[in-house]
């Protein structure tokens, strides 16, 4: 005898119950359809026509009992495998680090440099203004003593104009102020008032320097008559620029010269000086 699937008695009954539902379905149908209808009162004015009643529904065939089998188990969800943490390539750490080491070397040398351009530029700045300041502070004491120097000159040459008239009013002299010469005067100076100017002169002068030679400068000198020297000026160079201006410098210390033996002093001399006299 062959052996009875399972679930054969479980799925009978099922079908057996859904029949019965079924068949208690059709019956409450039919009833439903075939019971009296409520009493209606109508006035008719017509004849109308009559309509059939429905045609009672014949029964559905019972359905072929189907052998219903369990749902198979759904199956497990796939289990996610965690995926493996990403090494770090070493490598690729090192030679990021060693870009960023560069960058920032580089921008620090750029920052530097720069650093350096400001501070050399702002050292030639302000060079420059002191430059433009001592220039400037030069330029200014050139005028002042240009024109102190020319104040001082024209104040000379009025005290030698004024002295000269002096001179040839006491003297006697027709001559304007103007003229140097001696006509008015009885005698020139004496032989001997040469040497006693140039030693008076001698001791001013201070000069070390060798010279080939005994060159001569020879210096006009223009007086007061009480002998002050009003001026000085070289009319003969010695051809050694030391010595003239030594000579110079030792006629403008003297300040004031004696007088000559008759009591007058001339108003211009000329004095020669050697260096080694």
């Amino acid at each position: 005898m062959p052996h009875r699937p399972p679930g054969m008695g479980a799925g009978l009954v099922l079908a057996l119950i859904a029949h019965a539902l079924l068949m208690a379905a059709l019956a409450f149908s039919v009833r439903w359809n075939t019971s009296p209808p409520a009493g209606v009162e109508a006035e008719l004015w017509a004849a109308v026509p009559q309509i059939a009643a429905p045609r009672a529904a014949a029964p559905e065939p019972a359905p072929v009992p189907v052998e219903v089998k369990p749902a198979p188990p759904p199956p497990p969800p796939p289990v996610a495998k965690p995926e493996p943490a990403p090494v770090p390539d070493a490598q690729i750490a090192i030679e990021k680090a060693k870009r960023e080491e560069e960058k920032k070397r580089a921008d620090d040398e750029k920052k530097r440099e720069e650093a350096e351009k400001r501070a050399e530029k702002e050292k030639r700045d302000a060079i420059n203004r002191e430059q433009a300041l001592a220039k400037e502070e030069i330029e200014r004491k050139k005028k002042e003593e240009a024109a102190k120097l020319k104040q001082e000159e024209q104040k000379l040459a009025a005290a030698r104009e004024a002295n000269l008239k002096r001179i040839l009013g006491q003297a006697g002299a027709t001559g304007d102020a103007g003229t140097t010469g001696t006509a008015a005067r009885s005698a020139g100076p004496s032989a001997g008032y040469a040497g006693r100017i140039r030693a008076r002169i001698q001791p001013n002068i201070v000069f070390g320097d060798s010279v080939s030679g005994n060159p001569v400068a020879t210096v006009e000198v223009r007086l007061s008559p009480d002998g002050t020297i009003n001026s000085k000026r070289l009319t003969k160079s010695s051809g050694v620029k030391a010595w003239d201006d030594a000579v110079l410098r030792a006629v403008e210390k003297t300040e004031v010269l004696p007088r000559d033996t008759d009591g007058r002093v001339p108003p211009v001399i000329e004095i020669d000086f050697r260096p080694y006299d």
